[in-house]
């Protein structure tokens, strides 16, 4: 829990009482490798904080797997629509090794708003998730397979540590033998 405490309190300091709610709202699950968050077609009923693993977001079209996004320890994850809209995700979540989070009903999100300082962390975080993400899209759309390759090993390392190649091929666009010679011609 302390690391989820620290990432609120670099966004927001919170007083005790509101560190105890958060403590109270966010309960520990552990996800088994390969194991499904969230199916496409179910509503997303929570919103998680990753204490360590590996979680990879994606969708199917035409029997066809395409990853959207791989999280990793410290960061927070739901399906945005599904969630917010309580309406059915057309995303999957899946667990790649086995993940720790802390997670919070959308009910007990919604008492947790209710709390000044919690409230104002949670404005300061969709604002800057929505700012990252709005450049991120704009940047990476333009992007080279290999650019897209070297902005992962740039900013996000950890994705290209523990993630399979087939779901970084998935990520940037490319076959899972290209992204090998990408990674060859950089090496």
């Amino acid at each position: 829990m302390k690391e989820l405490i620290s990432i609120i309190n670099g966004f927001q300091n919170l007083d005790s009482e509101t560190e105890e709610a958060v403590k109270k709202y966010f309960v520990k699950e552990i996800f088994k490798k390969n194991e499904l968050i969230l199916k496409r077609g179910k509503t997303c009923k929570k919103i998680y904080f990753i204490k360590s693993g590996l979680v990879r977001r994606f969708s199917l079209e035409n029997d066809i797997e395409t990853t959207n996004w791989i999280y990793t320890d410290n960061q927070f994850f739901t399906s945005l629509s599904s969630f917010f809209e309580q309406k059915p995700s057309f995303e999957i979540f899946e667990a790649c090794e086995e993940t720790v989070v802390y997670s919070v009903s959308y009910d007990d999100e919604l008492i947790l708003l209710t709390y000044p300082l919690f409230s104002k962390f949670y404005i300061k975080m969709i604002r800057l998730f929505l700012s990252r993400l709005n450049e991120f899209h704009h940047i990476f759309r333009f992007m080279t397979a290999q650019e897209k390759y070297s902005f992962l090993i740039t900013n996000f390392p950890e994705i290209i540590k523990k993630a399979k190649l087939m779901h970084v091929a998935s990520l940037i666009g490319v076959s899972p033998e290209t992204l090998s010679r990408i990674r060859a011609s950089i090496n």
